[in-house]
């Protein structure tokens, strides 16, 4: 309204007038500034109407975890038999059975304080000799028939110390009975025949089958476990 009424009345404008009349670089100053207004209106407007369907699609893909092994076994690459996760006797780091799939597995139950303990020494070579060639030893410490009375600590000093033992070895297993655990428990189902001793062998071929199952009294160094060994051993690894 003020610039209609300067307008209008050219010949009696005040002398202040002089200061509305813009000059052509002010003015296009304005135009600038009026353009840079329009310009951040358009873009907070298309932000609004940005940001509910970028949040919506943020949630809508949530991240993929990390593959977990009981995952990679249930994909076939890891056979029953070693579909467990157990406690190494060292220092109860969580082990998944699974990276020993492809190899041909003795399964023992130990003891520090029975008649066949001193077969911790054949075992031991038996592993020497074998590993290389794809034989792992795994030996689960019990109880069970009253003759591992240790700790962890004391179980692992004794093996090593005594008979020098490298082979996999883990925390104390309930290994029959309803207490058993989940792996004694599978070996058990499969064979119907339950360790009725310490170092009761359960022999696993490559592909994790339960081929042949020997007493406390046949020991490590045994032929007629030895050539098991070596004929399993010969077969080719499973893809």
């Amino acid at each position: 309204m003020l610039f209609s009424a300067i307008a209008v009345t050219p010949n009696r404008r005040p002398h202040w007038c002089s200061h509305w009349r813009l000059h052509p670089r002010a003015s296009g100053v304005l135009r600038r500034h009026h353009l840079l207004i329009v310009a951040i209106a358009i873009a907070i407007a298309i932000i609004a109407l940005l940001l509910p369907r970028t949040g919506h699609a943020a949630t809508a893909t949530p991240a993929v975890p990390a593959a977990h092994p009981q995952a990679v076994a249930a994909s076939g690459s890891c056979p029953a038999s070693l579909n467990f996760r157990v406690k190494r006797l060292q220092d109860d780091a969580p082990q998944d059975l699974c990276q020993y799939a492809g190899r041909v597995v003795l399964v023992v139950n130990t003891a520090s304080y029975c008649g066949y303990t001193y077969q911790y020494e054949g075992l031991e070579a038996l592993y020497a000799k074998y590993r290389d060639k794809g034989l792992t030893v795994l030996g689960f410490p019990s109880n069970d028939f009253e003759q591992e009375p240790g700790n962890s600590k004391q179980i692992a000093d004794f093996c090593y110390n005594t008979y020098g033992v490298k082979f996999p070895m883990f925390s104390k297993t309930a290994v029959v009975g309803p207490g058993a655990s989940p792996l004694y428990t599978w070996l058990t189902e499969q064979t119907k025949q339950p360790p009725k001793w310490n170092f009761h062998k359960y022999l696993l071929d490559r592909s994790g089958r339960v081929v042949a199952v020997y007493p406390s009294k046949v020991e490590p160094g045994d032929p007629t476990l030895t050539k098991r060994i070596d004929a399993l051993l010969a077969e080719p690894a499973p893809h």
